[in-house]
């Protein structure tokens, strides 16, 4: 193993450790990674002994600063491109209405048994005397061959003591393409009520990272056959499941949301995008229908799905911010494209969609490429080709219109300043024809028609230009 300890913190540490007589090992997801062949920016540390005041040898070695937290019993430095946090080998104990441990001082033994999973508990001797040495009592390693997720005591009690690393499990497989092990499975199961003791943001926070995984169905897949996607999120458990009615039946909109979202990862690792795959559809549960003589409908639920956005947004705790409505926007817009595709393309249709999407019409038009799920191997090549001619007639009307982001030529103060007039009804309903001629492409987008345009309106309303704005 020594020749992955690369990082020249490694023989610092180690001969600081030597010098002290201290044990010191790298332990958890560094050394997995190794093996996993991953870059890894953070480095745990875990010392048999005083874990800060080691920490305090090595920063003053290293002439670096050291933050210290001592009711975690941890320290952390930064020295290269590294960050790399110390701590006391302990053990822990557990309470059943708080997954915050009882610690004690330990052993490497102790604090191996107190990893969530055997692929995190591998460790690697950093003191001198068997520099390099891999310490592996729970078969790590060959879970990491077997591409296996499995914690290193009884699951069910490693679950139900720290009910997040239900959460993490799912993470770790859908982050590494890994299987959890079935009687871990089971436990998650079985302890799933538990994940109520945890804050929602430590839920979301590891939500976030399946989302971010390369296949986040893996992750949502665990989710819901576990159960805990029916606690931590039902909105999107109401999408499971078909109707039929007289024959007819709808897709699942669980699984196509599933379809969606690994279809939008392949293409973006944004995160906001990726929730707007997610709640693309969040409410057809709530406005599907049956039309006798023409089947299953879903009317608008992308209008209803905007306006669940930011409930949803603020039950997981997600940022109430211009992120939430990015998502909100999308969702709202989501079908249009997908219209466009189908029908023949007017400017018309072309300049109210830049208009709405603004600087995110790229990022619509991706996740409506997404939103295409279908096994027809036409349907698709149309829909594709489709796409293409919208995208260019977007482009196309973009270059010669400037409609995306727009600003209106004549503006609510010109109004006011050509007929000296003060605020009132006249002033909104003029600014509302200039954006709809423009739009609709009967006038163009520039000052001097849209004050022309203005002027003959202002007439209907009996209004007389008494100074010209510049």
């Amino acid at each position: 193993m020594k020749q992955h300890l690369r990082h020249p913190i490694f023989p610092i540490i180690s001969k600081l450790a030597g010098k002290l007589d201290l044990q010191a090992f790298a332990i958890g997801g560094y050394v997995r990674d190794i093996f996993l062949n991953r870059a890894s920016k953070d480095i745990d540390i875990v010392v048999i002994g005083n874990g800060i005041a080691f920490a305090e040898e090595v920063a003053k070695q290293l002439n670096v600063k050291l933050a210290v937290f001592k009711n975690f019993g941890t320290a952390m430095l930064r020295y290269k491109d590294v960050e790399v946090e110390f701590v006391g080998a302990r053990k822990e104990s557990y309470r059943a209405e708080s997954r915050k441990p009882i610690v004690e001082n330990g052993t490497l033994e102790d604090d191996q048994k107190r990893r969530d999973f055997t692929i995190n508990a591998l460790a690697i001797s950093l003191y001198p005397d068997n520099y390099g040495l891999l310490i592996d009592p729970f078969n790590g390693i060959a879970d990491l061959e077997s591409k296996l997720i499995r914690p290193p005591l009884d699951p069910s009690e490693t679950f139900s003591d720290d009910p997040l690393r239900m959460m993490r499990a799912i993470r770790f497989a859908s982050q590494l393409g890994f299987e959890i092990d079935e009687s871990a499975v089971a436990a998650i199961k079985q302890n799933k009520e538990r994940i109520g003791i945890v804050s929602q943001e430590r839920i979301t926070d590891e939500l976030n990272k399946i989302i971010l995984s390369p296949k986040p169905s893996v992750g949502f897949k665990y989710l819901f056959d576990t159960g805990l996607l029916h606690i931590i999120f039902p909105q999107m458990v109401a999408l499971y499941g078909v109707d039929y009615i007289d024959g007819r039946g709808h897709k699942d909109n669980f699984y196509h949301t599933l379809q969606v979202l690994d279809n939008i990862c392949a293409d973006t690792d944004d995160l906001w995008l990726r929730w707007a795959a997610i709640l693309h559809d969040i409410a057809k549960p709530a406005t599907k229908r049956f039309e006798p003589g023409h089947g299953w409908t879903f009317h608008g639920h992308e209008d209803k799905g905007a306006r669940m956005v930011p409930k949803i947004f603020a039950q997981l705790k997600l940022p109430l911010n211009e992120h939430m409505k990015f998502v909100q926007k999308l969702v709202q817009l989501h079908l249009r494209p997908i219209v466009l595709a189908q029908d023949i393309i007017t400017d018309s249709a072309v300049r109210r969609l830049l208009f709405e999407a603004g600087s995110d019409v790229e990022s619509l038009m991706m996740l409506c490429k997404a939103d295409v799920t279908t096994k027809n191997e036409y349907k698709i090549k149309k829909y594709r080709n489709n796409f293409e001619l919208v995208q260019q007639k977007l482009k196309d009307v973009e270059e010669r219109d400037s409609i995306r982001n727009w600003q209106p030529p004549v503006t609510g103060d010109d109004i006011m300043q050509l007929f000296g007039i003060t605020a009132g009804r006249e002033v909104g309903i003029i600014k509302n024809q200039i954006r709809e001629a423009i739009l609709e492409g009967d006038i163009p987008n520039d000052r001097a028609a849209a004050l022309e345009y203005t002027v003959a309106k202002g007439e209907e309303f009996g209004l007389k230009v008494v100074e010209k704005p510049f």
